[in-house]
């Protein structure tokens, strides 16, 4: 990688981590005198009419204590407010979404001669400041655009690869420069090396093993490096299957004493005997999905968060969406637990494994919990 590339991106995060949320006297003063470059950057609903608006909404102003401020209409609506008939606040185009979205279009339009678009780049190109492209960039997207440059021509390579292109075909359409820069970027995102993913996993060996448990059977699998695989279902062959599915070329075998140690914390785990699980991994993910992963892990035994509250921990409260896409894409059932967040309300979403799975999981999780207070 070049010198200039490693610096940039050690100045983004520099930059992002000193740039501050806009905070709650500031949102408040916006509302007061009605400012129209705020809309599309906050909400605002009033306790009292359960309605909320944009900052510049004509409509009579209400009383600081009955206003509550939201970071999107998902948000306010999420708390049961109704959208203002007058301002209309879910046709406010936010301005810094266009930005955002040319962004994204300048990074995927970036030929393998030209390389990744650095930020001072971009942000000439936008019209605006790099501080200011990288905070709302991270802000809507869930990482920096140096990360999303990054994952971009990962996505080419895998793309490309999937076609049936050679690795340097691929590799030199996708824009990376030498093999070690291919390697070095691609080995967190395929958990394995560019050739044993171009050829279905081929050169991995993977040993996996099926145990019963009390939410039906269990399939536990992991290369040399740690889990690559938890998973629930209803029988072997179909979680076999679905293993092999994804791994085609790769060596997998059964192997039931070899992972003993993995099955037996799982199972001790469900069984509430081992309230946290400190597994090593080998999984594929891009790095807001790891991201959203190792927030899960924080979660206690026996609580929940809601999306939302898991977006807002890492600092991107507008991430909803991405965050429920992370959890959908988890493919480490238990270890990670992705069945321990829920909705605003509490009530449950959709669980990869089946939302009856989920909702027996938390129960028994809150009982468990409960007799060791």
């Amino acid at each position: 990688m070049r010198a200039m590339e490693v610096s940039e991106m050690g100045q983004e995060e520099t930059l992002f981590d000193e740039l501050k949320t806009i905070d709650e006297e500031t949102r408040w003063r916006a509302l007061e005198t009605r400012d129209a470059n705020f809309n599309g950057i906050f909400f605002y609903g009033v306790r009292s009419t359960g309605v909320y608006c944009k900052p510049s909404c004509a409509s009579r102003r209400a009383g600081r204590a009955q206003v509550v401020f939201f970071a999107s209409p998902e948000e306010a609506e999420a708390e049961k407010f109704r959208p203002c008939r007058r301002c209309r606040p879910r046709e406010t185009r936010d301005t810094r979404l266009e930005m955002v979205e040319g962004a994204c279009r300048l990074i995927e339009a970036a030929t393998p001669e030209e390389g990744l678009p650095s930020l001072a780049g971009l942000g000439a190109t936008l019209g605006v400041s790099r501080y200011y492209l990288q905070r709302e960039f991270k802000r809507i997207v869930g990482v920096s655009p140096r990360q999303y440059a990054v994952a971009h021509r990962i996505k080419q390579f895998k793309s490309r690869i999937k076609e049936g292109e050679t690795v340097i075909d691929a590799m030199n359409e996708a824009g990376y420069g030498s093999s070690s820069r291919l390697y070095e970027q691609t080995n967190a995102e395929l958990g394995m090396t560019p050739a044993s993913y171009a050829r279905g996993g081929a050169g991995a060996c993977i040993a996996f093993t099926c145990a019963p448990c009390e939410l039906g059977r269990l399939l536990v699998a992991a290369t040399s490096r740690g889990l690559c695989a938890v998973r629930l279902g209803d029988s072997d062959a179909e979680l076999e299957a679905t293993l092999r599915k994804e791994f085609p070329a790769a060596e997998i075998k059964r192997d039931a004493q070899s992972l003993g140690d993995y099955v037996e914390a799982i199972l001790r785990h469900l069984a509430g005997q081992q309230t946290s699980l400190e597994l090593p991994l080998d999984v594929r993910a891009t790095a807001f999905q790891r991201r959203v992963w190792e927030e899960l892990r924080r979660i206690p035994f026996g609580s929940t968060r809601s999306y939302r509250e898991v977006a807002e921990s890492l600092g991107q409260p507008t991430a909803v969406r991405a965050v429920a896409g992370a959890c959908a894409a988890n493919p480490i059932a238990l270890v990670t637990p992705c069945h321990r967040v829920v909705r605003e309300d509490g009530s449950l979403s959709g669980y990869r494994w089946g939302t009856e799975r989920k909702a027996k999981l938390l129960a028994q999780e809150q009982t468990l919990a409960s007799k060791r207070i």
